[in-house]
């Protein structure tokens, strides 16, 4: 998965979380971006400053950054759940039926092995990991 750093034409940053970047660039292509505040489908990368580790240095993030990753993280997780069925560990048998049309389209989640999540990935299934129940709700 790689992360990029996002921006649309309103001024609006925010993340896109990507199988590779050939996976970014047919999204953009195809005009499947979109920016989550304003909507604008017109969304370019932002200019991202690599995060280098070294010695001596304070942590990458500061208590208000980690403040904010987690209600991100918390907030997209709460998302998914209220906008998405729940298929439990039928989740790749589903995704694939999606994907070729042998069910109905929507949005779902559940679970799934790494090894299937690589294959639905090779196959042009979209999926992504979903964030960690970091309050330990669900």
């Amino acid at each position: 998965m790689i992360v990029y750093s996002l921006r649309c034409k309103n001024g609006h940053e925010f993340e896109g979380w990507f199988r590779d970047s050939a996976a970014y660039d047919m999204q953009a292509e195809e005009g499947k971006l979109s920016c989550p505040t304003c909507n604008s489908r017109r969304v370019e990368k932002a200019i991202m400053a690599p995060a280098v580790a070294a010695g001596d240095r304070k942590p990458a993030l500061t208590d208000p950054e980690a403040r904010k990753m987690r209600q991100f993280m918390t907030g997209l997780r709460k998302y998914v759940q209220e906008n998405a069925e729940y298929v439990g560990p039928k989740f790749a048998e589903e995704a694939r039926k999606i994907h070729y049309g042998e069910s109905v389209d929507r949005h779902i989640y559940g679970e799934t092995t790494l090894e299937e999540a690589r294959e639905l990935a090779d196959e042009g299934v979209d999926v992504a990991p979903l964030p960690p129940d970091l309050d330990g709700a669900n």
